[in-house]
């Protein structure tokens, strides 16, 4: 594949939530409350719908709910590239939490840096809806199975 087609997303909005929902029901488990919203060019935009399971003492969303949000988009974005790839996994993940977000719905947007043959690297940027600042900032890594190409 040429780098021109790795950029292009290959599976839709709608077919990256029929993958969650089939391998990782977990992720709704209690009730859906991550969204995808859109997937683009090495991309991804997710929204959690955060509930009294995601907010900390001081009604403020959590940090492992942050968290969560950057490594499913991160998730999110690499499959909407590489298809359905169950077994792609972190590696690393390493966050910044820059202010606390309020309770509310949380948009993370995803960037991949760079989509190789066997590593993935992107950036997760977590807004609290409706602000410009973000809460949060992650760096992940993703290892991808021989077999995903």
């Amino acid at each position: 594949m040429n780098r021109k087609t790795l950029q292009q997303p290959v599976l839709t909005v709608a077919e990256v939530e029929t993958f969650l929902e089939a391998e990782f029901p977990q992720l709704h488990h209690g009730g859906r409350s991550v969204m995808v919203e859109s997937v683009g060019p090495m991309t991804a935009r997710l929204r959690l719908i955060a509930d009294e399971r995601h907010l900390r003492p001081g009604g403020t969303v959590s940090g492992p709910a942050l968290f969560m949000l950057a490594d499913v988009g991160l998730y999110v974005a690499i499959l909407a590239h590489i298809g359905p790839v169950a077994l792609a996994v972190t590696t690393n993940l390493n966050i910044n939490f820059l202010r606390k977000p309020p309770h509310g719905d949380v948009i993370v947007e995803i960037r991949l840096l760079k989509l190789g043959k066997r590593l993935a690297v992107g950036e997760a940027t977590l807004f609290a809806d409706g602000d410009v600042e973000p809460v949060a900032h992650a760096v992940g890594t993703y290892s991808i199975p021989p077999a995903a190409k």
